[in-house]
Order: C-alpha cells, then structure tokens, then sequence
C-alpha cells in the first residue's frame, strides 16, 4: 500500500462533510477511513498497517476562497482553526508520527459549518478526488 488516507469531518455539519464526502468517492479505489468527528478512534488501524505515507484530510480554516485545497505544513498546523472534532490535529498528527513515516495533511477551506455542503466546496472536493485519481496529488499548493 502506497498510503492511507484518512477523511475527517462531520457529515451533517455544512462543509465539515467534506471528509467523508471525499471518503465515500475514493473508498472503492484507495484505503480510506471515513473517521468521522473521532478520528482518535482509528489510530489502532493506523498503526496496524505499518504505513510509510498518510494523508489526512479535513475541513480548515486557512483565509482562502471556499472549496481552495492546500497542503498545510506541519509548522502551520498548531495556528489554524481546523474542524470540529474534539481532538486538535496536531497532537493527532504528533502521535501518529510515531507509527507514520510521512504524514501530509490536505485541508479544504469551508464556508459554513451548517447546514448542506457548498457548492463551491463540492467543486473543490471533485478537484481534489480527480487528483488522487490522476495520482497527481502533488500539484496541491502548500498553505
């Protein structure tokens, strides 16, 4: 396995369901875990499957346009208002790179945390998909 991919979000919650939007597209041809609001409850699986790569991705609050897509550098993490899950993602991310090699964080800027998901971010959610499809995720921007 080339990586793990790890969709954080809370699927009623406007554009926090990018997460798990993201998990059900991708789910059929990549390992996924849909993690919900709980993405402390999946570190076991993390670590059984001994990975070299992990991509998490969430919704993130980085001051861009709704549906914009980054790659948020480990030194940025701590600053940026992320999700609605009950664990900071940076103590997430600091554990699991006990067990992780690479760990690269994908987040997708929302424009609501109510209510259904945004056009906009849907848009920038298949932009992101289709570039896991191409295996060309390396043309994401870093925040």
């Amino acid at each position: 396995m080339d990586y793990l991919i790890m969709c954080i979000g809370n699927r009623n919650g406007g554009d926090d369901g990018v997460g798990p939007y993201i998990a059900d597209k991708l789910k059929n041809e990549f390992t996924v875990l849909d993690c919900g609001v709980v993405p402390e409850n999946y570190t076991s699986i993390v670590k059984q499957h001994n990975l070299e790569n992990l991509i998490i991705i969430d919704a993130i609050e980085m001051g861009l346009s709704p549906g914009d897509i980054r790659i948020v550098p480990k030194e940025k993490i701590g600053v940026l208002h992320i999700s609605t899950h009950g664990i900071p993602i940076s103590v997430l991310i600091n554990y699991l790179s006990q067990y992780v090699k690479n760990i690269v964080l994908i987040g997708v800027q929302p424009k609501t945390m109510s209510g259904k998901m945004n056009p906009e971010v849907i848009k920038g959610a298949d932009l992101l998909i289709k570039l896991f499809r191409k295996k060309q995720i390396d043309r994401i921007e870093t925040l």
